[in-house]
């Protein structure tokens, strides 16, 4: 099923402000909260689609991506992040900052709409930490971003040794966070912070085997096979969700991964379209010829008209790279370059000079401008 738009998802245009979107979350969030519509399944996925369509779009790097590539630029799993693949406690983490509660940090936390609907905590217990993300680039040539491929990355990461135990933090009790009241003018004023003993984990590690980092960590080479999608482009960054280092009593960060393009020794992308200078001679484009031009997808033939001059542009339709949005593909377009030799034989140059006088060969500024005038415009 077609992914919905998420700025129709909000209920906002394109152009929205910061603030008309997190104005609209909320708006939206309230509506379909689980506790006030319990047991609605409906409501509970379009409260999950809200939350996905805010995460995208609350974050500047994630809205420009959605914005020039759209759901296939912030896919989760297997894809490019974003709002896909939320669980409910993802949710809750945002809540802090539309409400301005104490949900936000980490990936659980109590759920804001409790003065709301009066509901319980749904987080509850602790505070789960994150490993930290893994960066790398990833070299891709112009069939494979025009295709789309699978590939399999192999790289090291930090893996929770075999072996570890942990006991409950003594600091927090397991809550992975404390809470501070301090006294203020208008009363007693609640906070809580992460635990500074456990990090947040709500355990500590009480037994770290041979071979293992003080975290109870060991470094060991991995393989990872991710799906991009055709479209991609150079700069852009694939996000592979908890492939990244692990953490000990916590999840494991992500694996986020640089594109990279290698120039193709005869193609070269602009946008979605593909370019091709082709060099013809003289005799070629004042007669026309038959030419096999290279593709992506192999090679194709196209026909060179006679009498065409240098700067004249072909166009394949639909032999370009598709639009990662799901579009359609762009074109090929070849830059037809008409080759003037600087060096003609004896027999050569008796020819061209039998040609000067020849009234094909004679230009006439009252008539639209011929091979000539352009061929002379482009190597001027």
């Amino acid at each position: 099923m077609a992914k919905r738009d998420f700025y129709d998802i909000l209920g906002v245009a394109k152009g929205a402000t910061a603030e008309e979107i997190k104005k609209a979350y909320r708006k939206k969030a309230i509506q379909f909260h689980p506790d006030k519509n319990p047991d609605n399944k409906e409501a509970e996925d379009k409260f999950k689609e809200a939350a996905g369509a805010y995460e995208v779009l609350s974050n500047a790097e994630k809205k420009q991506r959605y914005d020039q590539y759209g759901h296939a630029g912030v896919d989760g799993q297997g894809g490019f992040s974003g709002g896909g693949g939320m669980n409910m406690d993802d949710i809750f983490s945002h809540f802090g900052d539309i409400f301005g509660g104490g949900g936000g940090g980490g990936r659980s936390g109590g759920s804001p709409f409790e003065s709301f609907f009066g509901g319980g905590n749904r987080g509850g217990g602790s505070r789960q930490a994150v490993g930290s993300n893994i960066r790398i680039k990833l070299k891709l040539n112009l069939e494979d971003v025009t295709n789309g491929v699978e590939k399999k990355i192999k790289y090291k990461k930090k893996v929770v040794a075999k072996g570890v135990t942990f006991d409950t933090c003594g600091t927090c009790g397991g809550q992975g966070q404390v809470t501070r009241v301090q006294n203020t003018f208008l009363g007693q004023m609640q906070t809580a912070s992460p635990c500074p003993t456990c990090q947040g984990m709500g355990k500590k590690i009480k037994n770290v085997p041979p071979g293992a980092d003080g975290m109870g960590l060991i470094t060991e080479e991995v393989t990872t096979t991710i799906n991009i999608p055709a479209g991609v482009a150079d700069g852009m960054q694939l996000n592979v969700r908890g492939k990244g280092n692990e953490m000990p009593g916590g999840v494991a960060g992500d694996l986020i991964v640089l594109v990279e393009e290698a120039k193709h020794e005869s193609l070269e992308r602009d946008g979605n379209n593909i370019i091709f200078n082709l060099h013809i001679s003289f005799p070629q484009a004042a007669l026309g010829a038959d030419i096999e031009v290279p593709t992506v997808t192999g090679k194709a033939r196209i026909k060179i008209e006679a009498g065409t001059h240098s700067g004249k542009v072909l166009r394949l339709r639909g032999k370009g790279i598709p639009d990662v949005n799901g579009y359609g593909p762009g074109d090929q377009l070849i830059y037809v370059n008409v080759y003037t030799p600087k060096k003609l034989s004896t027999e050569e140059k008796a020819i061209m000079k039998q040609l000067l006088d020849a009234e094909n060969f004679t230009p006439d500024p009252s008539k639209e401008r011929g091979f000539f005038d352009k061929m002379k415009d482009f190597f001027n």
